[in-house]
C-alpha cells in the first residue's frame, strides 16, 4: 500500500486514525503497530515475516550488546552482516546471478525463479542497524519493551519511503509524545502539500519522462531527450520530497517529529551543497556510520578521496542493484572528490554561477539513475549532446508538451525554490512585531483554501485513475 492510492487515503487512513483517537494512551502504540504491519502486508503479507524477523533479530543484539560492552566490536559485527545479508540476498541476488550468466560459467541459477525485493527493506534495515551501533556506542539506550522497538522499525507513515529515522531520535517519543489539535493541523496540512507534489506534479510529469525513456534511443532527438531528462529530474524530487512531507505530516498527526529530508537541493550552488540538501537522512546516516569510521577527511587528502568514492559507489548501490546505479554513485562521489581538489577545505563557493552547474551535474546523472541500462543511459546522454541518432520527424519533443506539462513544469521550477517558507518567516516575524489584524487572517484563510483546493485536485486526479507510479518500489 503507498500514500497515493485512495485505500490508503479514504480507508486505511481515516480507520487508524478514528481508533488511534479513542484507544487508551497505554494501548496507542499497539495499535500503531498493528495498523503498520497491516499497511506493510497489504499486498504481499509473506514480506511481513521478513520484517518480523528483521525486528526480532535487531531487538535481541541491541539488549546483548548492552549488556555485553567488552563484546561489543563482535556484536556489532554480527549485526552489520546479518543486516547486510538479509538485504544483501533480497536486493542483490538477481544482480549477481545475472552477472554470473552474463560470464557464462554455465551455473544453475538458485533459486531458479527470480528473488522479489520487499518493498522498503533498505530503509528500515538501515534503520535497524543504526539502532544496535548507537546502543554500541552509548548513545541510546537499549529498547526492553519488543513492541515498541517493532513500532520504531515499522512505523507506517516512514515505512517504505524514509525518512530514515535514528532511534535515538524518537525514542523518547515512542515512550511519551504529546497530541494536540494544532500538531494535528500541522500534520494534515504537511500530508496534503506532500500529496499535491505528488499526484499534480510527480506524475503528470512522469507521464512525459516515463515514454520518453522508453523510446529506442535510436529516435531521439536532443530536444525529446532534454525534454524527459528535466521532467525526470522534477518527477524524482517533487515524488521523493512529496512521500517525505507525507510521511512527516502522517507523523505528525500521531505525535511524531521527524527531521526534515530535504531542503530545496536544486538552489545548491555545489554538488557537495547538493548532497546537503538531498534525502539528508541518507546522507547523514552514510556520513555517521560509513564516512567518519572509515577515516572520514582525518587522514589526508588522499584517503578522504578514497573514502568519499567509496560512499558514494555503495550510495549508488544501495539505490538499487544495477550497473547504472553504481555508476550513478561514482559520477556523484567523482564530483565531491573534484570539488576538494579545487576548493581544498575551503567552504562551498556562494556564487550563482555554481546553481546552473550543479543543477546541470544532478540533471545528467539522473539519466545514469533512471535508464534501465547503462548501455541505455550512455546512449540517451549521447542525444543530449546532440549526437543521436533521432531527427526530429517522427519524435520530438512538442508531441509531450501539452498544457498540463507546461503547467506541471512551471509549478515545478516555483516549488523548486524556498519562497514557501520564506513567506511563513515573514508571517512569523509580522505577527510578531504587529499581531493578529485583518491582514494576517486573510492570509490565513488565504492558506486554508490552498490546502484545500490543493487536496480537492488530488482526489480528483486519484478517481480519475491518473498515471501514478511508485519510485520506491526498487528501494
Amino acid at each position: 500500500m503507498v500514500f497515493s492510492h485512495p485505500t490508503f487515503l479514504f480507508l486505511f487512513l481515516p480507520a487508524v486514525l478514528a481508533l488511534y483517537a479513542l484507544a487508551p494512551r497505554a494501548l496507542k502504540n499497539g495499535w500503531l503497530l498493528v495498523a503498520s504491519l497491516v499497511f506493510y502486508a497489504f499486498d504481499r503479507p509473506e514480506f511481513a515475516l521478513v520484517m518480523l524477523g528483521s525486528i526480532a533479530l535487531n531487538w535481541g543484539l541491541g539488549l546483548w550488546v548492552e549488556r555485553a560492552r567488552e563484546h561489543s566490536g563482535r556484536i556489532v559485527a554480527l549485526a552489520v552482516v546479518a543486516n547486510l545479508g538479509l538485504l544483501g540476498f533480497f536486493k542483490y541476488w538477481n544482480f549477481l546471478w545475472d552477472n554470473l550468466e552474463a560470464l557464462g560459467l554455465g551455473l544453475e541459477r538458485f533459486p531458479a525463479d527470480p528473488v522479489v525485493l520487499p518493498i522498503g527493506i533498505s530503509f528500515f534495515t538501515f534503520q535497524a542497524l543504526s539502532y544496535v551501533i548507537d546502543v554500541s556506542r552509548g548513545e541510546g539506550r537499549a529498547q526492553r519493551n519488543p513492541l515498541d522497538f517493532g513500532l520504531y522499525i515499522a512505523l507506517f507513515p516512514q515505512l517504505i519511503a524514509g525518512p530514515i529515522v535514528r532511534y535515538r531520535d524518537v525514542a523518547e517519543q515512542i515512550g511519551s509524545r504529546t497530541h494536540s489539535l494544532e500538531l494535528f493541523a500541522q500534520g494534515v496540512r504537511r500530508f496534503v502539500l506532500g500529496l499535491g507534489k505528488k499526484m499534480l506534479i510527480a506524475n503528470v510529469l512522469a507521464e512525459v519522462s516515463d515514454p520518453i525513456f522508453a523510446l529506442d534511443t535510436r529516435a531521439l532527438d536532443a530536444s525529446t531527450a532534454w525534454l524527459g531528462a528535466l521532467c525526470y529530474t522534477g518527477q524524482i524530487y517533487f515524488d521523493f520530497s512529496g512521500y517525505s512531507d507525507m510521511a512527516i505530516g502522517l507523523g505528525l498527526m500521531f505525535g511524531f517529529r521527524f527531521l526534515e529530508n530535504f531542503d530545496y537541493p536544486y538552489i545548491a550552488r555545489s554538488v557537495t551543497e547538493f548532497w546537503r540538501r538531498w534525502h539528508i537522512s541518507l546522507s547523514s546516516w552514510f556520513r555517521d556510520y560509513l564516512y567518519i569510521p572509515l577515516g572520514g577527511n582525518r587522514a589526508g587528502p588522499a584517503r578522504t578521496y578514497f573514502n568519499l568514492l567509496a560512499v558514494f559507489f555503495l550510495c549508488g548501490l544501495w539505490h538499487g542493484a544495477a550497473w547504472n546505479f553504481v555508476v550513478w554513485g561514482l559520477y556523484h562521489g567523482l564530483f565531491l572528490v573534484l570539488e576538494r581538489v579545487v576548493r581544498g577545505e575551503r567552504r562551498a563557493s556562494r556564487s550563482w554561477l555554481g546553481l546552473p552547474y550543479a543543477f546541470l551535474v544532478a540533471v545528467v546523472g539522473w539519466v545514469f539513475f533512471n535508464a534501465p541500462s547503462l548501455g541505455h543511459a550512455l546512449e540517451f546522454l549521447r542525444a543530449m549532446a546532440g549526437a543521436g541518432a533521432g531527427d526530429g520527424r517522427a519524435v520530438h519533443a512538442a508531441l509531450y508538451l501539452d498544457n498540463a506539462t507546461k503547467l506541471a513544469l512551471a509549478a515545478a521550477v516555483v516549488g523548486s525554490t524556498p519562497w514557501l517558507r520564506a513567506l511563513g518567516q515573514w508571517r512569523a516575524r509580522r505577527r510578531a512585531e504587529r499581531g493578529s489584524d485583518a491582514l494576517e487572517l486573510g492570509l490565513e484563510w488565504s492558506s486554508v483554501a490552498g490546502v484545500l483546493a490543493v487536496l480537492v485536485l488530488s482526489a480528483m486526479a486519484l478517481s480519475a485513475g491518473t498515471y501514478n507510479p511508485f519510485i520506491y518500489f526498487r528501494f
